[in-house]
């Protein structure tokens, strides 16, 4: 399957290319491309480069706390779920404890620290995986999950709209953890309707009643505070949780007597293994979404959606945050510039910008998070990975449109 689409990125492009170049006189929009080309290879190595850095130092950090044993109290906290859902999956694995943290990690919106956690996951999953270049069902539900993961405090968005001058900066806050629980739950069915996981027995259902009353809980919580307050409260609740993090793993290594900064090395140069195996694949994906974004394939299709819309008499006020909504599994970095885009373009307190605003809450970059989680495995045969997460994206995107009419 992601074959198939990396293939048909450049096929699409290049007729999109075609058609402006012959019949719209357009002969810049080879350099365009070639520029959009050369330039996505070298931020690839870069991102690989810059993610270093952070790769280790989670990694290290994570070792500590594998070692130390706190990652076996979190996979015992969650062994009862996981049983149902990754049956292969052994009890007690070091495994659960790096997916437990990874998606706390995401909740929080701290994304420096749940890709390294991730990967960690993913080779350890990878050790009890029998066939090593196809994805086992327990990484495939991981993978989109973690592609639609909820994102309970999403700082980066509302940082943005409170900088470009937004009256209420947290009026998407809501919006965004409704949207992205209703991603994260329609991945969650949609993996287990292809393994055939039952989610109508009592653990699956008390965890994940458990979850969606946490859920509220917090979103009453912080419905509750002043708006100023709530975009304080954010930044700072994030970056506390994630020093206390990095204490807890450091006292607990030393509480087990572990020569902690020996330890820290150790986790820290398998960070570095793992930036270097992912460079070609992470050059692969973003050198084809830089060339479907430079050929104009998606402003056509935004221009075909807001025809069609307008063809049944409704309302295209949502079209222009269309951009993020087509970016966002494609590229973090990309939606981001269109939420900005689109945030000035029509004012920070207008629909479009808050709908955009709630559409990049919604979702994960997919494409970004399969090349990388799945290339530091060297997996290639990806089975329902791709169409279970891109099915998360689509109820999210379609959940954040809903819901931006609902509360704007």
């Amino acid at each position: 399957m992601l074959n198939i689409i990396w293939a048909c990125f450049f096929i699409i492009s290049f007729i999109a290319a075609a058609y402006q170049a012959f019949f719209l006189g357009n002969a810049q929009i080879w350099t365009l491309i070639i520029n959009a080309l050369f330039d996505a290879a070298k931020n690839a190595f870069t991102l690989s480069i810059n993610l270093t850095g952070i790769l280790c130092l989670w990694l290290g950090l994570l070792k500590i706390a594998e070692l130390s044993g706190l990652t076996d109290l979190l996979a015992k906290a969650l062994t009862p779920l996981f049983r149902k859902i990754m049956p292969e999956i052994p009890e007690n694995h070091p495994a659960l404890g790096s997916m437990v943290m990874n998606m706390a990690a995401n909740m929080l919106g701290l994304d420096n620290a749940a890709t390294p956690m991730g990967l960690k996951a993913m080779e350890q999953m990878q050790e009890l995986n029998p066939q090593k270049d196809t994805a086992s069902n327990a990484q495939i539900m991981f993978m989109v999950i973690n592609a639609s993961s909820v994102t309970i405090i999403p700082i980066n968005i509302l940082m943005y709209r409170s900088q470009l001058g937004a009256t209420n900066p947290c009026a998407v806050f809501i919006p965004i953890l409704l949207a992205t629980s209703v991603s994260t739950l329609v991945g969650f069915l949609a993996v287990a309707y292809t393994q055939k996981i039952s989610v109508f027995n009592k653990t699956v259902l008390a965890y994940l009643g458990g979850f969606f009353i946490f859920i509220g809980a917090l979103a009453w919580y912080f419905t509750a505070l002043d708006d100023n307050l709530r975009l304080k409260y954010s930044e700072s609740i994030g970056n506390f949780i994630l020093f206390a993090t990095v204490f807890l793993f450091i006292i607990a290594g030393m509480i087990k007597k572990l020569n902690v900064y020996e330890t820290f090395i150790e986790g820290a140069k398998e960070g570095f293994d793992i930036a270097v195996k992912i460079i070609p694949y992470l050059v692969a994906m973003l050198t084809a979404i830089a060339v479907l974004r430079a050929s104009g394939v998606m402003d056509m299709f935004v221009g075909l959606i807001e025809y069609l819309v307008s063809a049944l008499n409704g309302d295209t006020s949502f079209v222009p945050a269309l951009p993020t909504a087509f970016m966002k599994p494609l590229s973090g970095s990309g939606a981001r510039a269109m939420m900005i885009e689109t945030l000035q373009t029509f004012g920070p307190d207008s629909f479009e910008g808050f709908t955009a605003s709630v559409i990049q809450g919604s979702t994960e970059t997919t494409f970004y998070v399969l090349a990388v989680y799945f290339g530091a495995v060297k997996i290639v045969n990806t089975r329902s990975a791709l169409p279970c997460a891109l099915l998360a994206d689509l109820a999210g995107i379609t959940a954040a449109i809903f819901l931006s009419y609902l509360f704007f």
